[in-house]
């Protein structure tokens, strides 16, 4: 079956002549405030707050910022003066652990062989563990690793060796 597919979907339907609601909206807003502006404040005082607000409202009606509404960069604005900054990147911290990892070797290995532990994030544990599975599978994994990983990976076999493995069971069983 053949279905119409909806196109030009961010376009926003023009209602008030050739604005859409929201343009609408923040342009009788400005409108609004000025003229309550205008009424309760001197003109001396008024004047300057009028030209804020009636270039507020047309910011905000009419401006876009990198292809996005003026709103939306007002608010990313507002939240980052609120907010605290994340700094992501630390080469003290990290030269630090490399010590750290280093000064943890066992004598006469590879220090550059990482080893996660469990504080370590879940997704690094996983990803190591695949990477051993993947070794075990290839045959190309040490006897230390296979020993190491025994209780998290259990063992690759072949169709000869599960079915000789599994005679022997029932022969135990029986």
């Amino acid at each position: 079956m053949q279905f119409q597919v909806p196109q030009f979907i961010e376009v926003e339907d023009k209602i008030f002549g050739p604005l859409t609601f929201k343009q609408f909206v923040y342009v009788i807003g400005g409108v609004g405030a000025a003229y309550l502006l205008w009424r309760a404040l001197p003109l001396v005082l008024a004047g300057p707050l009028i030209a804020g607000v009636g270039g507020l409202a047309a910011a905000l009606a009419f401006m876009q910022w990198n292809g996005r509404p003026f709103i939306v960069a007002l608010e990313n604005a507002f939240f980052y003066m609120l907010r605290s900054k994340l700094y992501l990147w630390n080469n003290a911290q990290k030269g630090s652990v490399k010590k750290a990892v280093a000064a943890h070797a066992e004598p006469g290995s590879d220090a550059s062989v990482y080893v996660p532990k469990l504080s370590d994030s879940k997704l690094h544990e996983l990803a190591w563990s695949l990477d051993i599975k993947e070794r075990i599978a290839a045959g190309v994994a040490s006897e230390n690793e296979r020993r190491a990983e025994a209780g998290v990976i259990m063992p690759i076999r072949t169709a000869q060796e599960a079915l000789v493995h599994r005679s022997l069971q029932q022969q135990r069983f029986s």
